[in-house]
């Protein structure tokens, strides 16, 4: 099982990018992907969460700027982020179980990270 997190970089303030998560040894029919991030000096948190049936979660602070989605092979998902901001600046992980979980640690398979630096 390998989850590979992709599409880091770095971006203007107000400029996109779209991160990718690909999977191999399972499919999405049966795991939710989750997003986290953590940027230096700071805790880890949630960003999003996409289901095994396709609901998707957001927490307030990127509700309107990121979209989680999933490819219809459903072997990668998505992070497409518009509106970015510097705070967002941050190492960001992919991880995957079968539902959604609170807290990175809870998931039972996590990526490496990507980062992304939003800076003028």
């Amino acid at each position: 099982v390998q989850l590979q997190a992709s599409g880091g970089g770095l971006v203007q303030p107000g400029g996109s990018l779209r991160l990718s998560c690909a999977v191999s040894g399972f499919t999405l029919d049966d795991y939710a992907i989750g997003w986290f991030r953590q940027a230096p000096g700071k805790e880890r948190e949630g960003v999003s969460c996409i289901t095994s049936d396709g609901s998707t979660l957001s927490k307030d602070y990127v509700k309107g700027r990121f979209t989680i989605s999933r490819d219809d092979g459903k072997t990668t998902a998505y992070l497409q982020m518009k509106s970015l901001k510097p705070e967002d600046t941050a190492v960001y992980y992919c991880v995957a179980d079968h539902r959604c979980r609170d807290w990175m640690h809870e998931y039972e398979y996590r990526g490496q990270g990507t980062q992304v630096t939003v800076s003028s």
